[in-house]
């Protein structure tokens, strides 16, 4: 083999900190030594991987296209050492998850892996829809689930379960009491709402596609208990997925409004990338949702 592990390890940390010294430090290794790796691997083979600017060093078409199968052959790699120093065929897990998903459904998944592979650690990274492809396009981490809707080559989704976004309002807001809304009370209300980017905000503007621009925008909020909080206020209303609300439904500090011309039900989604090892660990928390592993890329409906 005219490559050593050391070189794609080196290759990886560069072209995800875009310099030497950073990818260096990183790896506890000399910046002598880390350059050296880098070049050695590039001589050896007659290829730039990088272009060259200032002090970065960025990813050109070639580096881009031996990134995916780098990371495989390193997930690879970690797995087999993982089975030779713990004995156990399931590993440490990177999961990136939306906040509805993140903070609502993703403790259950994470005790029922932890009981698989209770030697492993789990990290559980909460971003919206647009940030957690991008982590995963860059193999930041293992799979994602999301709420929202994306369409790229080289990500593959899972469809996973339903949800239903459900518009809520304070019980002192003169909505409270209204059978039902119509299309004048929504261009009419003041609204909060999640952030641009968000499955969340995506099935809301897909929803009222036809008003949208007329609304009342006056707040956008990236924290769904920052949203809650603000109806709460009555400053005004808001939709969010039904899964966020149950609580504050039951004890009655929010109120659910009935909105029958909107069709707010959505899919959730779990998404890896296409060469993405699979590895047992992947494999497993496919299996625990239930959801046999993609592949191939899924355009959502």
């Amino acid at each position: 083999m005219r490559y050593t592990l050391r070189q794609i390890e080196v290759f990886l940390a560069v072209a995800a900190s875009e310099n030497v010294s950073r990818a260096a430090e990183e790896l506890s290794m000399s910046q002598s030594a880390a350059s050296g790796a880098l070049k050695e691997l590039e001589h050896q083979f007659n290829v730039q991987l990088f272009d060259r600017i200032g002090k970065r060093l960025q990813l050109n078409e070639h580096g881009r296209q031996l990134r995916a199968r780098a990371e495989a052959l390193m997930a690879r790699a970690g797995d087999m050492e993982s089975e030779l120093t713990s004995h156990s065929s399931l590993g440490n897990l990177t999961v990136g998850a939306t906040l509805t998903i993140g903070n609502y459904l993703c403790v259950d998944l994470i005790d029922a892996y932890l009981e698989r592979a209770p030697d492993a650690r789990l990290n559980l990274k909460i971003a919206n829809t647009q940030s957690i492809a991008r982590e995963l396009l860059d193999f930041d981490i293992d799979l994602g689930l999301l709420e929202g809707e994306i369409q790229h080559p080289d990500l593959l989704l899972s469809d996973w379960r339903g949800d239903e976004l459900v518009c809520f309002c304070s019980p002192e807001h003169p909505y409270a009491s209204r059978a039902e809304l119509s299309e004048r009370d929504l261009l009419e209300a003041t609204w909060i709402l999640r952030e641009q980017g968000s499955g969340t905000r995506q099935t809301f503007e897909r929803a009222l596609h036809g008003i949208y621009p007329k609304l009342n925008i006056r707040l956008e909020l990236e924290q769904t208990e920052a949203i809650k909080r603000a109806v709460r206020k009555n400053i005004g209303i808001s939709c969010l997925s039904r899964i966020a609300l149950i609580d504050e439904f039951r004890y009655g500090e929010l109120m659910p409004l009935s909105t029958p011309s909107l069709n707010l039900e959505r899919r959730l989604y779990i998404a890896i990338h296409r060469h993405k090892y699979r590895s047992p660990s992947i494999e497993a928390w496919f299996e625990l949702c239930g959801v046999p592993l993609a592949d191939q890329v899924l355009a959502p409906d």
